[in-house]
């Protein structure tokens, strides 16, 4: 039930981003945008990778199910599905995007929608494999994400540090609209940069939450192996008596 919710309210942010007003307005104010790319890049692909939608493929059949492990386990995939090659991608991608040609370029025409899906894809791998709730080519311990989030929560808000007080974004594009409404360009920026640095931030918190989660049952599954662990070596001792498992107290006080 909570793997089809998760489904379900992926694809419904996507639909929201792309199709309503959010997708209308996205275009003319930058603060829009920066909703739009946040949705994209950071909730629609969060909820995908929690309904896991990978071990749903492998579960529809066993041909299937090995073909998805043979290219998990190829060294492409282990290398462009690593946590640092995905946490690259997805710190570099905003800043490309709004510090570069690309973001005039992705407003509108065939590359918005092509950017729209990219922004998707680079979040669902981000988060594919730093959650793990799905078969992935490695896995690595909780600890290791969560010390990863937090030098991606600096660059993040270094990015809105960037937009707030640097210069006007696309200013050519934005004048050629003739906006007489709203919020002045510098406004409508300064907007955008919060949105992106605060909002960013406040949506991490449930990732955050769930690695915290995968971190304490991680250490809870280590926990009862080595409780086991310990009951096979007692259960495997030769006497109670524990002196008479140490070969230099056994001599001794067999005597």
């Amino acid at each position: 039930m909570v793997r089809w919710s998760c489904l379900v309210l992926g694809i419904a942010v996507w639909a929201l981003a792309t199709f309503s007003a959010v997708g209308e307005y996205a275009p003319v104010l930058f603060w829009v945008r920066a909703l739009q790319v946040l949705l994209l890049l950071f909730v629609a692909p969060f909820l995908l990778a929690s309904a896991r939608p990978v071990a749903w493929v492998c579960a529809l059949s066993p041909p299937i199910g090995r073909i998805v492990d043979r290219t998990l386990g190829s060294r492409v995939m282990r290398v462009a599905l690593s946590p640092l090659a995905t946490s690259a991608a997805m710190l570099a991608t905003p800043w490309l995007l709004y510090l570069t040609p690309w973001y005039v370029a992705s407003m509108t025409g065939p590359l918005a929608a092509g950017t729209r899906v990219l922004l998707v894809l680079v979040g669902f791998g981000y988060f594919y494999t730093r959650l793990q709730v799905d078969p992935v080519p490695r896995r690595f311990s909780p600890m290791l994400s969560i010390g990863i989030s937090v030098v991606e929560s600096l660059a993040d808000g270094l990015l809105g540090i960037v937009l707030w007080l640097g210069p006007l974004i696309a200013v050519d594009y934005y004048a050629a609209l003739h906006r007489d409404w709203g919020p002045s360009p510098r406004t409508d920026q300064s907007i955008g940069a919060g949105i992106l640095w605060i909002v960013g931030d406040v949506l991490s918190i449930p990732f955050v939450v769930a690695l915290m989660r995968q971190l304490g049952s991680d250490e809870r599954r280590k926990a009862k192996r080595t409780d086991v662990e310990l009951d096979e070596a007692t259960a495997a001792g030769v006497s109670g008596l524990w002196w008479e498992n140490d070969p230099t107290l056994r001599e001794r006080f067999s005597r």
